[in-house]
């Protein structure tokens, strides 16, 4: 904005902003609490008049607040709109929104980097790390090499926060030879950041053989709680729950205090193992250390319940919030289902809607696993065509192998496998997996062998596959056959994998896996299990008794 003073035009902005910084707090505050409660797109747009009317979008650090806050929930296209409103912006406005859509919307952050020189303005310290966090996000070692490049001819590419981002870059990009050679020349002024950098690296590409040595050879000072919770993060990405939860144990025996980072990936893999005492501890923890109410921890908290057997906890966590983003409403509809609640999964779905929360794909999954799960095979084709008519969102195959579950499940074995033959794309096994599972509940030997060739192309070595063909055999009394699909099993040397489960005592979770005579427990483990199964004949006699007296 500009003003002509005296014959000269002078830019009143800096006086703007100091006026405005001295309002007095409660407009910034109510804006600030209105930030913390907007859940969806009516919100924002209140939100923003109720600046726009007392001229808070001047303050720069409150609009990058709004501008982080509609990106968050899903609308990166009106924070840009709102940033370019803002004319010209400041390199705070654009490193914030570089930061912002880092992560939603990588493709524009990298092309608001590279707009910022259009504009006279100059990238810093903070510019190169978030564009260097959006080609992570979108993995392109071009455009990675590129930024580098530009680091270099800037007098950046040697500050720390810059390094340690190329390193993440590198990783990202699955170039890990160039992320370990920054990492080693930096050997003169290594920072505990290019040590997690590093180790961040091999993690996120799985190698946690290479990231546990480097985590071990780290020196003791540099092992803070970014470290652990890297490596403890790598192992629940890895489905390897246990080491994860095992490595959190000796964490906190280091007397590193775990940060909402490390309890979001310790939660995950509570849920994933069942781990409920456990979870139940750091829900405490929580509590105890009076840790803010983010969404996403309690988003975690939910899921965790959930899986581990406690619904009704998970919903009075769920009503107790009250921000609740999609992925909230979406974790919860979830876990419904998963107990085979499926109608009043449906129910949360409605208020969901109701709430003016808009579905996205992963909802939609959870709505159709959920009719699935019910049996509500013509609710299930309602939200299947609401998807694309209602929402604009187009079915991906997740969705599509949903709806032939649920079809197969209802016995409508024709129009699951003609769902199937209309794809878009091809089927994969899970698709392919469903058909396999309701031929052999119906009976249909014909569709069950179809799906078992196709499945013997995409998974070879699932004898679990081989074994249900062979079952709808027996049940109809066809052995001949059902024989030579197990002959064929044999033949190929196939072994059924071994089942296991997990069991949670005292805070510690055991593994058994079918037939592992080499735990050394093993007497002491089957003594149990025969004093268990004697106790359940008394009972069971004891009840054929009180009928009979009935």
């Amino acid at each position: 904005m500009n003003l002509a003073l005296n014959g000269k035009v002078r830019d009143v902005r800096p006086c703007l902003q100091r006026f405005f910084s001295l309002l007095p707090r409660s407009e910034h505050a109510d804006a600030e609490q209105l930030l913390c409660r907007c859940s969806n797109l009516n919100h924002l747009h209140q939100t923003h008049a109720f600046m726009l009317t007392r001229a808070l979008d001047k303050d720069h650090i409150l609009l990058s607040r709004f501008i982080h806050a509609s990106a968050s929930l899903g609308f990166p296209s009106f924070a840009y709109s709102i940033f370019i409103y803002n004319h010209p912006p400041t390199i705070f406005l654009y490193n914030n929104l570089i930061s912002t859509l880092s992560s939603h919307n990588p493709t524009l952050a990298i092309s608001l980097f590279k707009a910022i020189r259009f504009h006279g303005l100059r990238p810093d310290s903070y510019s190169f790390p978030f564009a260097l966090k959006a080609v992570a996000s979108s993995p392109s070692l071009r455009l990675g090499r590129q930024i580098h490049s530009q680091a270099i001819l800037s007098g950046f590419a040697t500050h720390p926060t810059v390094l340690t981002s190329l390193i993440h870059m590198y990783s990202s990009c699955a170039n890990v030879s160039s992320a370990r050679k920054l990492f080693d020349d930096a050997a003169a002024f290594k920072h505990v950041s290019l040590w997690n950098a590093m180790l961040a690296g091999y993690a996120k590409l799985g190698d946690l053989f290479n990231a546990r040595n480097l985590f071990e050879s780290m020196p003791e000072k540099y092992r803070d709680v970014v470290s652990w919770t890297t490596l403890i993060s790598g192992y629940t990405h890895a489905h390897s729950p246990q080491q994860a939860i095992t490595l959190f144990r000796t964490m906190l025996l280091h007397d590193v205090q775990p940060d909402k980072i490390c309890i979001l990936a310790v939660l995950s893999a509570c849920a994933d193992l069942g781990a409920l005492q456990l979870g139940m501890w750091i829900h405490n923890y929580i509590l105890k250390h009076k840790l803010p109410k983010i969404v996403s921890l309690y988003n975690s908290l939910i899921d965790m319940y959930a899986k581990s057997g406690d619904i009704s906890k998970a919903r009075q966590l769920f009503e107790s919030m009250e921000r609740k983003t999609i992925i909230t409403w979406t974790t919860m509809i979830a876990g419904l289902a998963l107990h085979g609640l499926g109608k009043e999964a449906l129910e949360l779905f409605s208020c969901m809607e109701k709430a003016g929360v808009r579905p996205n794909e992963v909802t939609f999954i959870t709505v159709l696993s959920a009719c699935s799960h019910a049996g509500l095979v013509e609710l299930g084709r309602y939200y299947f065509t609401c998807m694309r008519s209602k929402y604009g969102i187009e079915p991906k195959i997740e969705h599509y192998g949903c709806m032939v579950d649920l079809l197969g499940r209802g016995g409508y074995l024709e129009e699951a496998k003609e769902l199937v033959r209309l794809m878009p794309s091809e089927a994969n096994a899970a698709v392919w997996g469903s058909l396999l599972a309701a031929s052999n509940r119906y009976g249909d030997t014909a569709l069950a062998a179809e799906a078992l060739r196709h499945l013997s192309v995409m998974e070879p070595q699932n004898c679990g596959n081989y074994s249900l063909l062979s079952n709808t055999y027996a049940a109809l009394g066809r052995w001949k056959e059902a024989g030579t699909v197990r002959k064929v099993m044999r033949d190929t040397g196939m072994e059924k994998v071994a089942g296991v489960s997990f069991v949670e005592v005292n805070n510690t979770v055991y593994e058994f896996i079918a037939g592992d005579r080499l735990n050394i427990k093993f007497v002491d483990i089957c003594h149990v299990l025969q004093s268990i199964n004697g106790q359940l004949k008394i009972i069971d006699v004891k009840w054929e008794q009180s009928i009979e007296v009935y």
